[in-house]
């Protein structure tokens, strides 16, 4: 009998790669000069699962996201990471945005993954359990042609791939 194989599809993030690319921002934005004196916050709430970042104007905000999402990607990050909640006035005359740490698949989005394997019609068996996806088959080659479909498609979750035996 053939030997099984499977992986599992996941969207946890590597919270010490986030970190990182916040200290990179902090360290970014402290040397850039359109940003000097002006009022600036990047805080990470790490049990909240929230970013907040506080800028002087609109453009600054925007500014700032940018550099934000060129350091996720540098640390290997998605971004689809972080998913906007809200972008508000601030005290001072400040604008405020919050962003919301995404480390987990919907399980709606998870029953459409599921269900896109299956319209592959490999001899692949994907089950969802928990926050992941567990992909199992005898050829690792169906196993690559999942990846390579999940990879191609457009999700909402930043997808990584885990425990491939």
């Amino acid at each position: 009998m053939a030997k099984e194989h499977s992986f599992d599809i996941t969207a946890k993030i590597d919270m010490q790669h986030l970190k990182n690319a916040i200290n990179l921002v902090e360290r970014e934005v402290s040397n850039r000069y359109d940003f000097k004196g002006t009022a600036y916050e990047v805080s990470l709430k790490e049990k909240d699962k929230l970013l907040v970042l506080v800028a002087s104007s609109d453009n600054k905000l925007d500014a700032l996201k940018d550099i934000v999402i060129a350091k996720l990607l540098k640390q290997g990050l998605s971004s689809k990471v972080l998913d906007e909640l809200r972008v508000e006035d601030a005290s001072g005359g400040t604008r405020k945005a919050t962003f919301k740490i995404v480390d987990y698949i919907e399980s709606k989005e998870a029953k459409k993954i599921t269900a896109d394997i299956k319209k592959m019609k490999l001899k692949v068996n994907a089950q969802i359990e928990g926050d992941s996806i567990r992909v199992k088959g005898a050829k690792l080659d169906d196993l690559q042609k999942v990846m390579k479909m999940v990879r191609e498609g457009e999700w909402e979750a930043p997808l990584v791939f885990e425990n491939m035996r």
